[in-house]
């Protein structure tokens, strides 16, 4: 468990490590990013927008001057742009955090990736999953793939027959499932490398109740921005930079266990330092995360080598 309160001045040096953060252009990413970047890792900040991933970089830069930085394109949203970040990737470079961020949230209408999935589905949990499998030959053996979950997951359920949203869409169960779908995964894949001897470990962690841009997107917008929801919010909500730290923690602190899940310690783990988090009783079911691992295969074209 985490000694409290854990902080980034708590992270081991990351020196000679290679750290890849999706989504690090803002919010949870950057925050997760700069901290290891801090720590001395070489951060690679895997972004939709390449100008707003160099204008992060920059930030890091100015903070931490000698931080050894670089900026790559990916839309996990489209299996094309996470099999082009996968293949582009170089040999003689291993990766030791792979950390699994990228996300939108409540999308008030039903969307469509590229590829035909609902868009929340694909960006925050298939993308994910097929970036893991094409990477997998590239993680060092004894790397570690942090995937940022959700206390969403809670109330969400894998709609196996309709996964995609297109009898019927609600914003908040759509969002909840790609959430759930996350974790499910990230406890899998931990059995999975475990039961084949690996060294690398999977685990995961969520950041409580962190205002950043997802919550600025999306239906959750306007009830944010308007009295006693914005001021709810306001009161138990917590930074970015403090929801990064369950992540950090899961990424970086040498007592965190592989297959773990780590969350704020405080009140419903809205807020607080990092501590092992409450998993809800689906992700916990091993059938569904085999028929759910199964379905990714094939929806994503990638299967892993475990």
């Amino acid at each position: 468990m985490a000694r409290h309160p854990w902080t980034v001045a708590d992270i081991p040096s990351q020196a000679g490590r290679r750290a890849v953060v999706t989504g690090a252009s803002a919010g949870l990413g950057f925050e997760t990013a700069r901290a290891l970047a801090g720590a001395g890792a070489a951060v690679v900040l895997a972004v939709r927008d390449p100008g707003k991933g160099e204008r992060a970089a920059a930030a890091i830069r100015r903070e931490h001057p000698g931080a050894e930085l670089s900026v790559r394109r990916i839309d996990t949203a489209s299996l094309a742009s996470v099999r082009a970040f996968a293949e582009d990737w170089p040999d003689d470079a291993p990766i030791d955090r792979l950390v699994l961020n990228a996300g939108i949230a409540a999308v008030p209408r039903r969307e469509e990736s590229v590829d035909g999935f609902e868009r929340q589905f694909a960006t925050n949990y298939l993308g994910h999953f097929a970036l893991t499998g094409l990477l997998l030959p590239s993680l060092s053996p004894s790397a570690r793939v942090v995937s940022v979950a959700s206390l969403a997951h809670r109330g969400g359920a894998i709609r196996f027959d309709d996964l995609h949203w297109r009898k019927t869409y609600g914003s908040q169960p759509a969002y909840r499932q790609s959430k759930l779908a996350l974790l499910m995964f990230a406890l899998e894949l931990d059995r999975r490398l475990k039961a084949a001897g690996s060294g690398i470990a999977s685990l995961a962690a969520h950041p409580g109740l962190a205002v950043t841009e997802v919550f600025r997107r999306g239906d959750r917008a306007g009830a944010l921005q308007q009295g006693a929801g914005r001021i709810i919010f306001s009161l138990i909500g917590q930074s970015a930079a403090q929801g990064a730290l369950p992540i950090l923690y899961a990424a970086a602190a040498p007592e965190a266990e592989r297959g773990g899940y780590y969350g704020p310690d405080g009140f419903w783990e809205a807020r607080g330092d990092p501590k092992p988090a409450q998993i809800a009783a689906q992700a916990l079911d091993r059938m569904a995360a085999g028929r759910l691992w199964a379905v990714s295969e094939t929806l994503t074209g990638v299967r892993f080598a475990v």
